[in-house]
């Protein structure tokens, strides 16, 4: 068998020797440009995603989302844990706060200006998620599953998905917002939208696994 693997290496080594090298001759294209002038955003990665990569972005969010099912599925037979671990000492309590206060806002930021700067919703899902998990670890865990009853989000979460998916699937079908002005937060046509409802859904469906792990760990 490792004769195959070496007559393989030696193949690809005489490729790369004899064939010419195809990305030089596009070397001149301003790639990245082409993108940003394509989506209308200058944050050329947030265009790939929700664009040329649209459709992958698309099952990830589903992924995501079987994963969070898939986290409540194989823990619902499991008997609650009966210690919760959390922070106590005040020092603590407010730094965590102070950071779960820091993570909301970079969450926010992150969402609304991701198709301008570095950022966009999977980055703000995140940022978001980690500000929830440091409140977790600071509050009673009671209170943080009325809130998550009382304002519904998982009913919302699955609303964000649907919405997504819509969008993206309008996208795909060529329809578009109009992209507006280069750098204007109101641009980049259906991009900041669909930075907003990721972020939403990775948010809530983080906030969704840190309750069951809350119940049937103890946290995290």
């Amino acid at each position: 068998m490792k004769w195959i693997y070496i007559a393989a290496g030696i193949a690809l080594f005489i490729k790369i020797l004899v064939f010419p090298d195809l990305a030089l001759d596009s070397a001149d294209l301003p790639i990245v440009e082409s993108i940003v002038q394509d989506s209308g955003a200058p944050n050329a990665v947030s265009g790939i995603i929700f664009r040329n990569r649209l459709y992958d972005t698309i099952f990830e969010v589903i992924v995501f989302s079987l994963a969070i099912m898939g986290v409540r599925f194989l823990l619902a037979n499991e008997p609650p844990s009966c210690t919760i671990y959390q922070f106590t000492d005040p020092p603590s309590i407010v730094l965590a706060r102070l950071g779960a206060t820091i993570s909301a806002l970079v969450s926010i930021e992150l969402a609304i200006r991701g198709h301008l700067s570095p950022g966009g919703g999977f980055a703000a899902g995140v940022a978001g998620g980690t500000a929830i998990g440091l409140v977790a670890i600071t509050s009673s865990s009671e209170w943080m599953e009325a809130i998550y009853q009382r304002w519904r989000a998982a009913t919302w979460e699955k609303i964000s998905v649907l919405i997504f998916i819509v969008l993206s699937v309008l996208t795909l079908v060529g329809g578009e917002l109009p992209h507006g002005e280069l750098g204007a937060l109101v641009s980049g046509g259906w991009i900041p939208l669909l930075n907003i409802l990721v972020a939403v859904k990775v948010a809530l469906g983080s906030w969704a696994a840190i309750l069951i792990f809350i119940r049937y760990r103890g946290l995290l």
